[in-house]
């Protein structure tokens, strides 16, 4: 399994991130296979958030520790990110709500500690020396190793870096073949056309000059939560050129379209959203792979982009 530095924290992590949204769904024995699986072939870093369960909030969280049968030697091989701040009709950072959510989120977990923990979407009303304390608080009492945010914009991020003492060594953003605007606006510098528009102000190369780690989430879906393109009766140029190249290399569209990713050179970290134990392997199988640039282009053009 390749290994990146998340950010600059000089931690060391897959450049997999086994997504665990789904995983309250599975029965028990299912889901220890599933992770056995994931270890096994170097993807130990799980990411979770408290809002994560089919049920109930929190479930998947639950399921995860229960499954994997958590104690002190199992906790050192894997390595756990979580996040907080969405709430019903609201997202709050708030110092009570993020103390009260990261206690929550360990409690679940059976564990003392995060090793990494991420603000989950914008809060509005955020006060970045509130963030500030809150922050050093879960440091300072070895409940948090390292901290990020997730979909937040280059001016959020500086906004909360001008109070706080940790870096910020994440940044999870929609990223995919099919929902890659954060790349393809950079190609349309200076032109009147829809393309050229930024919605998030040049986010993944400001995560680049600050050395933030891009952590790409839905790395399959089209749109917010529309579907997977793999297979997809809507992308099938796409389809086709990812079977030919996948062809190639002797091994499937996914772990091509994962490649895709980390041919970018920010150094992306996937986080999948698999429950498929062969899925999550194909997904893994990528970080063997570097598509030439050709390829890359290719693939970017066959889902229904341009160059200008």
């Amino acid at each position: 399994m390749r290994q990146i530095d998340l950010g600059k924290s000089g931690f060391s992590v897959p450049s997999i991130a086994v997504g665990c949204m789904r995983i309250s769904e599975m029965p028990k024995i299912e889901l220890r296979k599933f992770i056995d699986v994931a270890i096994e072939n170097g993807a130990n870093f799980f990411d979770h958030a408290d809002i994560y369960g089919a049920q109930n909030e929190g479930d998947a969280e639950i399921a995860f520790a229960n499954a994997i049968e958590m104690n002190a030697n199992i906790r050192e091989k894997i390595i756990i990110q979580s996040k907080c701040g969405i709430r019903e009709n609201s997202f709050d950072f708030s110092k009570e709500y993020i103390l009260d959510s990261v206690d929550g989120i360990l409690k679940r977990l059976k564990t003392d500690y995060l090793d990494v923990f991420l603000l989950h979407r914008p809060d509005a009303l955020f006060e970045p020396e509130e963030i500030a304390e809150t922050f050093d608080i879960l440091e300072y009492q070895g409940k948090v190793r390292y901290f990020g945010v997730s979909n937040q914009k280059p001016m959020q991020i500086e906004l909360l870096k001008k109070s706080i003492n940790q870096k910020i060594v994440a940044n999870q953003l929609q990223l995919s073949i099919a929902a890659s605007n954060i790349i393809t606006h950079g190609f349309f510098v200076n032109m009147q056309t829809d393309t050229a528009i930024s919605r998030d102000e040049s986010v993944l190369d400001y995560c680049r000059l600050k050395d933030i780690t891009v952590q790409a989430w839905s790395p399959f879906q089209y749109g917010f939560f529309d579907g997977t393109f793999i297979g997809s009766e809507k992308y099938p140029e796409l389809n086709e050129t990812l079977e030919k190249i996948a062809e190639k290399y002797s091994v499937s569209s996914t772990t091509i379209a994962v490649a895709w990713l980390f041919r970018h050179p920010a150094k992306i970290q996937v986080v999948t959203g698999t429950t498929n134990p062969q899925r999550l392997k194909q997904c893994i199988a990528a970080s063997e792979i570097t598509l030439t640039r050709e390829e890359w282009y290719e693939i970017w053009l066959s889902a229904g982009n341009y160059l200008p």
